[in-house]
């Protein structure tokens, strides 16, 4: 890492959160990646503009990260900067039936902080492995709800480190997509729309879709969610459990037992396993029903 640019990062950022050659084994779900040249960890939406904006300066690549899910990052790693929205930016406001909260809020907490002020809509979300920034940026969803159902404006940094508001209608919300993700902005902060409800309804439901996840999700073995986009007309899993690929391995990366539309990493799978079952996957299904699954996990880094 260029010594010129961590002497100006320590200058936006306090020199305890940031970090060198940092493994990013440790801030994936799939526990799988080699090291990010630099890892930086900013408090304030100040320090994410500063950061991105010296970034820019520098022709320093960076990636915004928030924990990981949804993410293989390749066994050589990170060239450049890792800026993490996580705890440090994850704070949740509650305003009659409107949340305000920031990117690094789990989705989890997020949708629980809702529960408990009696306001339904995102029950769906009570099970996500995720943050509000990438459940933005994908227009995450689960059973029957997606966050385009919920979401009323999100707050962005461009690329170039300009902050933006986005009302609904300018998100330009799809499956499994957004103008966040396409643009590559940075999501910092989103406000929900929900509506009042009785809170014991509301966890009750919760607590039936979180049943449902324990018992057909492999929630026991590190893995990255979805592995495939669900195809027009089918459903990705049901495609792979069909092909007869139920269990198939490559290395310690597996097709699970439990949920075929899962890929696990059963203790020491690496990046190139996963690539590599991915890979024999989508060629089997289509050999089999002429169907070419997309992947939803993003891939990031050098493989």
């Amino acid at each position: 890492m260029d010594r010129k640019f961590l002497d100006r990062v320590t200058e936006i950022i306090d020199k305890e959160r940031v970090f060198t050659d940092e493994p990013m084994s440790r801030h994936t779900t799939f526990r799988i990646g080699g090291p990010a040249d630099c890892f930086v960890c900013p408090e304030t939406v100040d320090e994410v503009q500063k950061v991105v904006r010296l970034c820019n300066e520098m022709d320093m690549p960076f990636y915004l990260l928030g924990n990981g899910s949804n993410l293989l990052v390749g066994d050589k790693g990170f060239r450049g900067v890792i800026v993490r929205l996580y705890k440090q930016m994850d704070k949740i406001e509650v305003s009659g039936t409107k949340i305000r909260a920031q990117a690094g809020a789990l989705l989890v907490k997020v949708a629980s902080e809702a529960c408990r002020n009696g306001l339904t809509g995102l029950e769906f979300a009570g099970g996500i492995p995720g943050t509000l920034g990438g459940a933005v940026v994908m227009n995450a969803g689960a059973y029957g709800g997606e966050m385009k159902n919920v979401l009323e404006e999100v707050t962005v940094l461009t690329r170039e480190g300009e902050l933006l508001t986005l009302s609904k209608e300018e998100l330009e919300l799809g499956y499994r997509t957004s103008i966040v993700g396409r643009r590559g902005y940075i999501a910092l902060e989103a406000v929900l729309q929900l509506e009042k409800k009785d809170a014991k309804e509301i966890r009750e439901y919760m607590n039936e879709l979180r049943e449902k996840r324990t018992t057909k999700q492999p929630l026991e073995y590190a893995s990255a969610g979805s592995t495939f986009k669900r195809p027009e007309g089918h459903f990705a899993g049901q495609l792979i459990e069909q092909a007869g690929l139920r269990g198939f391995r490559v290395g310690d990366a597996q097709v699970s037992e439990k949920h075929c539309g899962f890929l696990i990493n059963r203790g020491n799978a690496t990046a190139e396993d996963v690539v590599e079952l991915m890979r024999e996957v989508t060629v089997k299904v289509e050999e089999k029903f002429g169907v070419t699954l997309e992947p939803e996990v993003k891939k990031l880094g050098e493989f």
